[in-house]
């Protein structure tokens, strides 16, 4: 029989030994140090939802409905996606708040802000090919189709588009986060925040926008250009004057 010596039987053990688990970290053992963890813990939640407060207080007394926004030149609507190149459930209900506006004569102009970064994704045609069905003239609507997130699209109405005071159209989740940009774009905001079902949907756009908070402060802040601007546009002025 063949007798193994023991550095090799040693050797052949290591080989069959199950890994060991991840050690979980430890709590504190003391009433110190659990107090401790306690507070660490809850300053990071304090920490992390402070720019969803700020955002909140900063749209107070800006929010409307359809039926009391103030009559104003332009409306903002901003993308919120296509399904099978149409506007999605819920970019819809916001152009039909925008065409429920021009049609009781509270906006003269929509300007329609998405995404059109690659050519089989056109959010900007999309919107205007909806609105026209729903009884807005081509003539009084204007694309931007370099409005990527909420910041550059504010920036843009102001930079690009001329774009003053204006209605904006979107959830009532992401409405707070689209006036307090706005705000800091130079744009005198009002702030229309469409109704709809609390779907899966909802709860995700409610939940991303206490992530989103914290960017929206740092763009407030340091207010950086957005990817694209260019040169000005009259496509505004051009939709006021009647086309």
């Amino acid at each position: 029989m063949l007798h193994l010596s023991r550095r090799a039987r040693a050797g052949g053990a290591r080989w069959l030994r199950r890994p060991r688990p991840p050690r979980l970290p430890r709590l504190p053992r003391t009433r110190t140090g659990r107090r401790r963890l306690v507070q660490a813990g809850m300053a990071a939640c304090v920490l992390a939802l402070l720019p969803a407060t700020w955002l909140r207080l900063a749209a107070d007394g800006r929010l409307h409905t359809t039926a009391d926004v103030p009559r104003t030149e332009v409306a903002v609507v901003f993308g919120a996606g296509l399904w099978d190149g149409e506007p999605s459930p819920y970019l819809a209900h916001r152009l039909d708040a925008a065409a429920e506006l021009y049609r009781a004569g509270r906006i003269e102009v929509v300007l329609v802000t998405g995404d059109n970064s690659r050519e089989d994704y056109d959010e900007p045609d999309a919107m205007r090919a909806y609105l026209t069905r729903h009884g807005v003239p081509d003539a009084r609507i204007v694309s931007d189709y370099a409005g990527f997130d909420t910041w550059d699209s504010c920036v843009r109405a102001k930079k690009i588009f001329g774009v003053d005071r204006a209605v904006l159209i979107s959830q009532g989740f992401h409405i707070r986060r689209a006036v307090t940009l706005c705000r800091a774009a130079g744009v005198s905001p009002y702030g229309v925040g469409v109704d709809d079902r609390h779907d899966l949907t909802w709860y995700y756009g409610g939940t991303r926008e206490i992530l989103a908070a914290g960017k929206a402060a740092l763009d407030a802040v340091f207010r950086p250009d957005p990817h694209f601007l260019g040169p000005r546009e009259p496509g505004v002025r051009r939709a006021l004057d009647g086309g």
